[in-house]
Order: C-alpha cells, then structure tokens, then sequence
C-alpha cells in the first residue's frame, strides 16, 4: 500500500525523474533519509520501473509517429507475434487489444520510405501476421506517461 507521502513523491518524479533526494524531502518537509527509505520501497515494490530521459524524436531524426493495428493468423501464435515485433527497432509500445486486430503498435521512424521499409522488412518477415493497417500521425497534441496521480480521498478535477 502506499500512502499520500508516496504518492505525492511518485508525482514528484513524474515530472522530474532527476530531482535529487534532497529537493523532494525540502519540497515535502521530510528528512533526505526517509525520501530515500520510501524511494528504496517504492522501487523493491515494482511501483517505480524505471527512470527515463525523453528525447526530442524530430531532432534525432525520428520525426513519424504511425500505429499499426496487426491482424494474427491463427489464435495459437498470436503471443509469439508480440513478442516478436516488440524487438523490432523503432517499435515504442506493443499492445495486446481487443476487437478485429490482435495488436496495436506504435513506432517511429525517420519518414514515409523508412516506415516502408519497417513494414516490408521486418513486419512482413512475420509468417504469423494476416495483415497490417498504419495509421500515421500528422500531429500529437498530448504525449506523456504521467499518471495522474492524487492523495487519496482528492478527486480529480475534471474539465466540464
């Protein structure tokens, strides 16, 4: 269980995974030591995964985003497929759904020719796969993986 220290700690992180030890407990009013106990649980506990950094995709020259929706031959192979495409580059998330696929992805790459080629290459290598449908992003308006985390008993505002 954790309580509302900890969750104010996790939404602290959230928007900066590098805030020292020392800055969340000044910001919490708490000794760096019990920061660092809680951090230390929060970690054995499999609440926090890990850290990331989030790099600028068009600066690095990855500037597509698309989803692929995968459509699996048969329902007895449909696991390897994921895990399958998981380890293809480029591919950000893979997601097990329900309805006509079976999967969706989505992934970056530099431009139209390179998604091509992913496509050709690597996903139509995959004797599993039935079929495929991209959608590509022609602009993202919100990207994050914050969750918005409250204290307990605080409802979230909702906009009306």
């Amino acid at each position: 269980m954790i309580d509302n220290i900890d969750r104010k700690i996790l939404s602290l992180l959230q928007r900066d995974a590098r805030m020292p030890n020392a800055e969340i407990a000044r910001r919490l009013k708490m000794a760096p030591s019990g920061i660092l106990e809680r951090l230390r649980k929060l970690k054995d506990q499999g609440i926090i995964k890990e850290y990331v950094t989030h790099l600028d995709s068009k600066v690095l020259d990855f500037g597509l985003l698309a989803f692929v929706y995968i459509k699996t031959n048969e329902k007895r192979v449909k696991w390897d497929v994921g895990e399958i495409v998981s380890k293809i580059p480029g591919v950000l998330e893979v997601h097990d759904i329900a309805g006509d696929e079976c999967y969706v992805v989505k992934l970056r790459t530099k431009d139209t020719d390179s998604l091509y080629r992913l496509l050709r290459d690597h996903f139509g290598s995959i004797d599993a796969i039935a079929s495929t449908r991209t959608t590509i992003v022609l602009r993202t308006l919100k990207e994050t993986a914050e969750l918005p985390i409250e204290p307990k008993g605080k409802k979230s505002a909702r906009p009306k």
